[in-house]
């Protein structure tokens, strides 16, 4: 059960929730605001619709305003009509999957059929290729970020509730004209059918946009597609007003996820007891657990099979983040690790001459980004089979690396091959031969292996996201 919990949390964390967190307070991989002074964006999810669909774009026609439609690839279908008369009357038209299901509930290749089979409709009508995307309620997965995700990710800056029918004509209104000024990003909906909407609400939604778009105008200034914000966006020379509060506020955000993280790593110290090499200095914690990887031939001669125990080594996040926001370098970064690792391997020959689970272990391993220098140790640096696994913790790694690294977004452009997570083994005889100071592991009598690979591991896990023998908790969150 315990396992069981630990993956499900390890999964809604890793695969949805951080990745949501980070590219909505930081606009990791989105576009969410530009840098227009004259002109904002209209955009709206989950049409085309029958009733509602054709008054709005009767509407922008009256006030000669554009938009960007995401639509849903099943109502495109049911009404193939209405997608031709937006892409007839200039809107721009993206992709919202095929079904209204969030993207935390779908694997990525579900969600990569959603996408392709939205976006083949599409084109089948107006004979244009869709480019840009937004996920059914803005949430994103990590596999959302990646490069082989060929349509621009699009969020918004203002969202108004207007789903909801209650809310009504005056509400909405005055929500969407303190949002009303250059560069925001509105989300409106023109479909009340989808999960959680209310069916007549859009009706609220056109009586509220008329006025705004009156008032627009009256303020000269206008809304524009997506795609032509975008473009005005990286060509625009003039500095955002109020970049400093702009500023300070992620810097608040900022803060917000890196206290978020380190209370996400005391639960899961807490799910999977990790211990502390040295308690006074935190900086390497460890679990015996039995390998479930490939085989793996040691520099000592033997190998390591499915099966045999192993410690497994843990970053300390909280020291990681205090020692990256106080590193110059990447290169400091990893010789400050490195002399914090020199004191702290001792301490856990220490541990294991006196502990017979820690001593009848084969090997430490762990995996990490930060894989410069281990050799001098012992440790050797091998690469990790290629899959999900390795894919996904490069993404998750790079993720919070431009969030909490020295360098931030900066590191991520060094190449990739300096930013590719890595197995770090070493073998326990060559622990105590190093860091010994002619100690001995005090080892079981009778060791029966099979005993201790009853601790809940099993194959599924190598597959799986949480890990097996590449175990993403391992990682530290930078690199």
């Amino acid at each position: 059960m315990q396992n069981l919990l630990l993956l499900l949390f390890y999964i809604t964390s890793f695969y949805a929730f951080i990745p949501s967190l980070i590219s909505r307070l930081f606009g990791f991989r989105v576009f969410r605001r530009g840098r227009n002074l004259k002109d904002f964006a209209l955009t709206f999810d989950d049409g085309p619709d029958p009733d509602y669909t054709p008054q709005l774009l009767d509407l922008l026609k009256k006030h000669k305003a554009k938009a960007t439609f995401f639509v849903v690839g099943e109502h495109a279908e049911r009404n193939p009509e209405l997608v031709r008369r937006m892409h007839a009357e200039g809107h721009l038209i993206g992709i919202h999957n095929y079904i209204h299901q969030t993207n935390w509930l779908m694997t990525p290749k579900v969600v990569r059929q959603q996408i392709e089979r939205t976006g083949s409709i599409i084109y089948k009508i107006t004979g244009s290729h869709a480019l840009y995307y937004r996920p059914p309620w803005g949430i994103t997965n990590l596999f959302d970020f990646s490069k082989k995700h060929h349509h621009r990710i699009v969020l918004w800056s203002g969202m108004f509730g207007d789903w909801r029918e209650r809310v009504g004509a005056d509400r909405l209104t005055e929500r969407m004209l303190k949002k009303l000024r250059g560069g925001e990003v509105m989300v409106l909906h023109d479909c009340g059918t989808t999960p959680g909407a209310d069916r007549h609400a859009p009706a609220q939604m056109l009586i509220a946009l008329d006025r705004v778009l009156s008032e627009a105008r009256h303020r000269d200034i206008q809304s524009i597609r997506i795609d032509d914000m975008i473009s005005q966006h990286y060509a625009a020379k003039q500095p955002i007003p109020g970049r400093e509060a702009v500023m300070k506020i992620q810097s608040i955000f900022k803060r917000l996820v890196v206290r978020a993280w380190l209370g996400w790593e005391q639960i899961f110290h807490m799910i999977t007891k990790l211990k502390t090499i040295t308690p006074q200095d935190p900086f390497l914690h460890y679990r015996v657990r039995p390998y479930q990887g490939k085989a793996i031939e040691l520099p000592d001669g033997h190998s390591l099979q499915k099966g045999d125990d192993i410690i497994e080594l843990h970053f300390d996040n909280k020291k990681l983040y205090q020692l990256g926001t106080s590193s110059k370098t990447s290169v400091h970064l990893a010789i400050r690790m490195i002399r914090t690792m020199e004191k702290q391997l001792p301490d856990l020959v220490k541990i294991a001459a006196l502990d017979p689970e820690v001593a009848n272990a084969k090997a430490l391993y762990g995996v990490s980004m930060i894989n410069r220098g281990p050799e001098q140790f012992g440790f050797s640096v091998l690469d990790l089979p290629r899959g999900l696994f390795a894919a996904s913790t490069s993404v998750y790694l790079k993720i919070l690396l431009s969030v909490i690294h020295p360098e931030g977004q900066g590191r991520l452009r060094e190449g990739s091959q300096q930013m590719t997570p890595k197995m770090i083994i070493m073998p326990m005889d060559i622990l105590f031969d190093r860091f010994g100071d002619g100690l001995k592991p005090k080892k079981e009598s009778v060791y029966d292996q099979r005993s201790l690979a009853k601790t809940g591991y099993s194959e599924e896990e190598d597959i799986s996201l949480a890990g097996g023998s590449a175990d993403l908790t391992r990682t530290p969150p930078v690199a």
